[in-house]
């Protein structure tokens, strides 16, 4: 859902978005995200929130793990991030939220139960001495954030900017450990004509571990980003370690006058490293690349279904459904 929340000169559109999926893999999947401006962007509400039954093929940390030494590795998540930012200037935002993320009833996944003690989650859980089958992070974060963009949504003009610390607490809220983590989300769009039906859309996301140990499934790692639509070309969690930087370009076209229908392609590359690994940050790249189509069904908002195919190395590949653009 898609509305305006004020005089539409001064004020930013505003979003929800919620849905309840079940996948051919036993997933159950729920989430409810919001990014919300009050009149005159004098507010700005965002918020990630999922509670999913859900599985996710596991590996050793940083950028040059096998595919051959995938554990699948189920568990139940409760997402909670929640941040209100107040604007201080045009387009500049400071803001403070809070942050839970819990893990329960881990377990092994499909494939053989008798590997479970090989698993990358096992080993890193046990060196690290977490809980194994239920692991949580709760904290606190500040931000910043510069937003110029003329549509949340769908940009076709305009920059974001923004600057997150996060810092967690052992024994907040049920937290495990005390650990921080730095985050950066750049993004810019440029219409190669007048019409604006070509288009190219830049994005450059780095997480970082400043301090601390994270529980394995807290630590940076591909299409961690707040919808998952990072590192097309690969699955939630092939890549993970304590640093992680990416960047994409997209290449965007409206196929029909009425921006019904139109095209995407793109390039991406992630870069990651871990403090256990061999493997340090630049080191090793993981590109992706893939196509897509758009079909447009809200011409005021500028709301696409997307539907992309994406590459990656080593036979990685993967389909891609959802609502509004990728970035």
């Amino acid at each position: 859902m898609a509305f305006i929340d004020g005089d539409a000169r001064t004020t930013h559109i505003s979003s929800m978005s919620g849905g309840l999926k079940v996948s051919q893999k036993g997933q159950t999947l729920s989430g409810f995200k919001l990014a919300i401006f009050a009149p005159d962007d004098r507010w700005f509400i965002q918020g990630d929130n999922r509670l999913s039954w859900t599985s996710q093929n596991t590996y050793g940390l940083g950028g040059d793990t096998p595919p051959a030494d995938a554990e699948n590795l189920k568990y139940d998540q409760l997402r909670l991030y929640e941040t209100a930012y107040r604007s201080v200037a045009p387009g500049l935002f400071i803001g403070g939220g809070i942050n839970i993320n819990r893990h329960t009833n881990v377990r092994p996944g499909a494939g053989d139960p008798s590997t479970f003690d090989q698993d990358a989650y096992v080993a890193y859980t046990a060196q690290h001495g977490f809980n194994i089958d239920r692991q949580t992070s709760s904290g606190t974060s500040v931000s910043l954030l510069f937003d110029t963009r003329d549509n949340a949504i769908n940009a076709r003009r305009g920059w974001l900017a923004s600057a997150t610390y996060r810092t967690f607490f052992n024994g907040f809220l049920g937290g495990d450990s005390t650990w921080q983590e730095a985050s950066v989300d750049l993004r810019s769009y440029r219409a190669l004509t007048r019409d604006g039906r070509h288009e190219l859309a830049f994005w450059f996301l780095g997480d970082f571990v400043t301090g601390g140990t994270p529980p394995y499934l807290d630590l940076p790692a591909t299409a961690g980003d707040s919808y998952g639509r990072s590192a097309r070309g690969y699955g939630e969690g092939r890549y993970r370690g304590n640093q992680l930087m990416y960047g994409e370009v997209e290449y965007r076209q409206t196929l029909t006058r009425n921006g019904l229908l139109g095209f995407v392609t793109f390039l991406n590359t992630t870069t990651i490293d871990s403090d256990s690994s061999t493997d340090r940050l630049l080191d090793t790249f993981a590109p992706g690349a893939g196509a897509g189509l758009r079909f447009l069904l809200n011409k005021k908002s500028r709301t696409n279904l997307c539907v992309d195919y994406g590459w990656g190395k080593q036979g990685s590949h993967g389909l891609y459904l959802a609502i509004q653009e990728a970035f």
